[in-house]
């Protein structure tokens, strides 16, 4: 009995707080975290992606002169890294054209709206 009270209690406190958080309109709020997320994305994952091909190449030379066990771990660290550094520059490429699509309201080209929300 104790516990559905509180049950009640935390999800009425909850509603409330999310009532009180909800100032701006939907679109505003949308547009603003659009444009956060593609600043942080053209900020973040370049300088990411080269510093996973540094510690790559950091990698795999130190395994290099390791024994053969080791060797094989940093080849395949490396190999992630790799990896890794290239999936961030795709998600970079390809992050503005998708959250263009998605958000798109029609009145605007892909390079105009990028250029608007992205850069």
């Amino acid at each position: 009995m104790l516990n559905r009270k509180i049950a009640i209690l935390s999800v009425a406190l909850l509603m409330l707080v999310a009532l009180a958080s909800a100032q701006r309109s939907g679109l505003s709020a949308l547009e603003n975290a659009i444009r956060t997320l593609c600043s942080s994305l053209n900020a973040l994952l370049p300088v990411v992606a080269m510093l996973m091909v540094l510690v790559a190449g950091v990698i795999y030379a130190a395994g290099q002169i390791m024994g053969a066990e080791t060797r094989a771990r940093a080849n395949v660290w490396a190999t992630a890294a790799l990896t890794g550094a290239l999936i961030a520059l795709l998600i970079y490429s390809i992050a503005p054209q998708i959250l263009f699509q998605l958000y798109n309201t029609g009145s605007a080209t892909s390079t105009d709206w990028i250029n608007q929300y992205c850069r």
